[in-house]
């Protein structure tokens, strides 16, 4: 596969994407390109050499892939897009801690704007989650919205990777019994391309009493999910129980790492699934 490319910035946030983005890439086959970006004055060498200290203390990790670093200058939310279009990676991951601007217990502008405008699908995790545990459970929420169903094939991808169950969570945001049937017609469709794609699965529905977001978080808790599937531009206009956006909610609620999916414009009748 393409390129796994993960910001890093020193901190424990960054710290931990490299080592997920390690395992991810070591299943994958797929070099790693890790980005630091600069300020503008910011003296090259004693970052160049931190940095190849501490790959060299992740080599022996590697199986048969490279790790490979790039320092750029500018914006970082722009620079890592720049970098993961450059790179037509397959993933970019971002620890939530590790970006400039970040504060504890919030996402700080700079990682939000790299999902609205990375190319590629963006993990983003965060430090306090327990990185000792297998990714088992992953949670995808599929809505009444057109590009709900877009998020099934990148979970799919990483359940194949990792031996994981989806756990298909349908979100009933109304009590509009034709609204109600858009949800389930997309989760058959979603469980039929499980089923071709030989992916394990479970189903659920839920009606969402407060926050489609917390809801969301309350259940994937609930279940100890390991990851949750989004789409960045999802859930925005459904009913009043949303507050805000949705991607910007969970992003910024969640402590389980959330794997973000940009929608693709394809027409109704030739949408995915």
């Amino acid at each position: 596969m393409n390129k796994v490319v993960v910001g890093f910035d020193f901190s424990s946030g960054s710290a931990y994407a490299v080592d997920l983005a390690i395992d991810i890439a070591n299943r994958w086959q797929s070099d790693i390109r890790l980005v630091y970006v600069k300020e503008k004055n910011e003296d090259e060498a004693p970052i160049r050499a931190e940095i190849e200290r501490r790959n060299a203390g992740v080599a022996h990790l590697l199986k048969g892939i490279k790790l490979e670093y790039v320092l750029r200058q500018g914006n970082p939310s722009e620079e890592l897009a720049k970098q993961a279009e450059e790179d037509n990676a397959a993933l970019l991951v971002v620890g939530t801690h590790g970006m400039s601007g970040m504060k504890k217990g919030f996402l700080g502008r700079n990682t939000f704007r790299t999902v609205e405008q990375s190319p590629v699908p963006v993990l983003l995790i965060r430090e306090d989650f327990n990185f000792n545990k297998a990714l088992e459970n992953i949670v995808v929420p599929i809505d009444s919205s057109d590009d709900t169903r877009q998020k099934a094939g990148q979970a799919a991808t990483f359940a194949k990777t990792f031996g994981s169950t989806i756990h298909l969570l349908g979100l009933y945001t109304t009590t509009n019994v034709s609204i109600r049937k858009v949800v389930n017609t997309y989760i058959s469709m979603v469980q039929r391309h499980f089923d071709k794609v030989g992916v394990k699965y479970v189903t659920e529905f839920i009606d969402v009493k407060d926050n489609v977001s917390l809801d969301t978080i309350a259940y994937a808790e609930k279940i100890g999910a390991d990851m949750i599937t989004i789409m960045t531009e999802q859930e925005s206009s459904l009913s009043s129980l949303i507050m805000g956006n949705f991607a910007q909610q969970m992003l910024t609620n969640s402590k389980i790492p959330v794997l973000t999916v940009r929608p693709k414009k394809v027409l109704a009748d030739t949408a995915q699934y």
